[in-house]
């Protein structure tokens, strides 16, 4: 039943009177446990198409970049030289595929 949760659920959880059981995830399982919770958000996003559904999916890309040995400025860096490189999504366009 478990799952990976934010750095203050337990003290949350605490307050509200309850003792929360937990335990530290070994880097591979932390990936693993990132990995899902990427898939949660992206559900939970797609449910509600909330803000706050995005900046908890901006908080799971920002910790598995981390996670796996590289920076959130790296990160930012690579989105733009590819926007640079390839563009964005602002225009809106539309591949339907190439006249034969």
């Amino acid at each position: 039943m478990g799952k990976l949760v934010r750095d203050k659920i337990p003290e949350i959880i605490k307050n509200d009177g309850k003792k929360p059981v937990v335990q530290i995830l070994s880097d591979e399982e932390y990936l693993t446990e990132l990995d899902k919770k990427l898939n949660e958000e992206v559900a939970e996003y797609q449910a509600d198409k909330s803000l706050e559904e995005m900046a908890d999916i901006v908080e799971v890309l920002f910790a598995i970049c981390e996670a796996r040995g590289h920076s959130v400025e790296e990160l930012m860096q690579m989105r733009e030289t590819k926007r640079e490189k390839r563009g964005g999504f602002k225009d809106r366009i539309y591949w339907v595929g190439n006249e034969e």
